[in-house]
C-alpha cells in the first residue's frame, strides 16, 4: 500500500493514525466499479478496516458484486461532514480480491477472523459474524491512498 503524495494537498493529508481512526470508525463507503461496456456504477456498502485492507461485504447477486467479478478494478471514497470546513476523507483504489466461500455461509475460513469480528462488532454490535448465505467477502488492499481533512485549514 502506498500513501499517494498529495503536492497540492499535502496542508489537509491524513497522517497514517489519522487515517487508521477515520477508516476504523467510519461505517459506509461507496464503492465504483466499471461495466464490461465501460459504464461506471457506484454504490454504498458498509466495510471494515483492518490497519491494511479494506473488507467489502456484498450481496452476491448485485451489480457491484458482477463487475468485480469481471474486473476487480475499484476506486472506494469513505467522506464524512456537511460543512467545508468539516470535510475529511479517504480514496483508497487497487484490485479486490474474494476471500471465503461465495456465499458466505460461515464455513471456517481463518483469512476472514478478523475483518468479521471487526465488521460485525462495528455494525451489528456483535461478536461473531451472522451468515445469511446472500454476501460474500471482497478484500481490497489499495495500490493507492489520498486523503483530506479540511479541519487542518483553520476553519473549524
Amino acid at each position: 500500500m502506498s500513501v499517494t503524495q498529495q503536492r497540492r494537498g499535502r496542508k489537509i493529508m491524513m497522517t497514517p493514525g489519522e487515517l487508521d481512526e477515520f477508516l476504523t470508525t467510519q461505517r459506509t463507503c461507496r464503492v465504483a466499479t466499471v461495466s464490461g461496456d465501460g459504464t461506471p456504477h457506484v454504490s454504498a456498502l458498509w466495510f471494515a478496516w483492518d490497519g491494511t485492507s479494506l473488507w467489502l461485504y456484498s450481496v452476491v447477486r448485485s451489480r457491484r458484486w458482477a463487475q468485480l467479478s469481471r474486473d476487480p478494478r475499484v476506486a472506494v471514497v469513505v467522506d464524512s461532514g456537511e460543512e467545508y470546513d468539516q470535510l475529511r476523507g479517504v480514496e483508497l483504489s487497487g484490485r479486490v480480491e474474494f476471500v471465503g466461500e461465495v456465499p458466505r455461509r460461515g464455513e471456517l475460513c481463518a483469512e476472514l477472523d478478523t475483518a468479521e469480528t471487526l465488521f460485525a462488532r462495528k455494525n451489528f454490535g456483535l461478536d461473531e459474524m451472522p451468515h445469511d448465505g446472500r454476501h460474500a467477502w471482497a478484500r481490497l488492499t489499495p495500490d493507492t491512498i489520498v486523503s483530506w481533512d479540511f479541519r487542518k485549514l483553520g476553519g473549524a
